[in-house]
């Protein structure tokens, strides 16, 4: 089982196409640890009752910046869950952030959007390539030195601005040792505004398909894997061409949960706010064990709108491969 949880909005970075950007008069919200205490407890116990591994994986807003991260994390690693983060790596320059990482993660994906023209601009963070470039291989060397088995993975927003440059990223990213690469095509919803004049074009999401085969194999002999299944690229292509895939029957919550900031659990991160059932009702491991069959039945009596057309990579196969 994989549960997502976001668990701050806050985010110290300016990116013009997320919808935590720093320069937004948003509500800046943060989990109840206790609360969050409260559930990985749970999880800890349902994971050894029921055989079943579960990986607990932060998200934000910046969750390195979280106040409560260090001490629930502790908790969760003593229970056995496995941990991972996704960061935009600002933090990475800290030898005592690096250290817990190769400690207590399984996995950090960080958030690198382009080359240093592209991303520093992007993300309004001077310099920012330039730190990462030096930060991220550093994190690998001390975690090869440990004998860690902390999987760096980098995560890329694809859009019109980057696209060309997406085959010289990777190769940078095989330079510094990371281990996976994925990607997510810029998404419409978070920053309307920006979306219109930098989504990906069909013949930009072709141009991605036809270099992914080579590019794949060429990092793969380098020691690097770069993810993405036929099935993800498909979406994509649908997508951007306006053709919907509308989702009837979600069984994505058989394998994966989201909790947002507000403890809302869901099968994906569009639909918190509409299914709009807490975890503290989930209070015994039966009632997680009960929790896919309840979330379909939701979907089933009153879909969300975005069902009509579904946006969640977890309904693809975003970090398959090509057979």
């Amino acid at each position: 089982m994989i549960v997502l949880w976001r668990v701050s909005n806050h985010c110290n970075l300016a990116c013009s196409f997320c919808a935590y950007d720093k320069r937004l008069s948003i509500p800046r919200v943060t989990a109840d640890p206790t609360q969050v205490e409260r559930f990985v407890d749970l999880l800890g116990e349902w994971q050894a009752e029921r055989g079943r591994p579960v990986l607990l994986s932060w998200l934000g807003g910046e969750p390195l910046l979280w106040r409560s991260l260090s001490q629930l994390s502790e908790r969760a690693e003593a229970l056995g869950l496995d941990l991972s983060i996704t960061t935009n790596g600002t933090t990475l320059g800290a030898p005592r952030v690096r250290a817990e990482l190769i400690r207590r993660y399984r996995e950090v994906t960080i958030s690198i959007d382009g080359l240093a023209d592209f991303h520093d601009a992007m993300r309004g963070w001077p310099g920012a390539f330039t730190k990462l470039s030096r930060n991220v291989p550093a994190l690998i060397a001390e975690r090869n030195q440990a004998g860690a088995s902390l999987k760096v993975r980098v995560n890329v927003v694809l859009m019109r601005g980057n696209i060309a440059q997406f085959e010289t990223l990777c190769r940078n990213l095989n330079d510094w040792g990371v281990d996976e690469i994925s990607f997510n095509q810029l998404g419409g919803r978070d920053r309307p505004e920006f979306f219109p004049k930098n989504r990906l074009s069909s013949a930009e999401v072709a141009m991605l398909a036809a270099l992914l085969p080579r590019l794949r194999t060429e990092l793969g002999l380098k020691g690097t894997t770069l993810v993405g299944g036929p099935a993800y690229l498909e979406r994509i292509a649908d997508t951007v061409a306006g053709r919907p895939f509308p989702i009837e029957d979600c069984r994505v919550a058989e394998t994966f949960l989201f909790v947002d900031e507000h403890g809302r659990v869901a099968p994906c991160s569009f639909t918190p706010e509409h299914f709009d059932l807490s975890i503290d009702d989930l209070r015994h491991p039966a009632d997680l064990d009960a929790l896919p069959a309840r979330l379909r039945a939701l979907q089933r009596a009153r879909p969300s709108c975005d069902c009509a057309d579904c946006p969640s990579t977890q309904q693809f196969d975003k970090f398959g491969m090509a057979a």
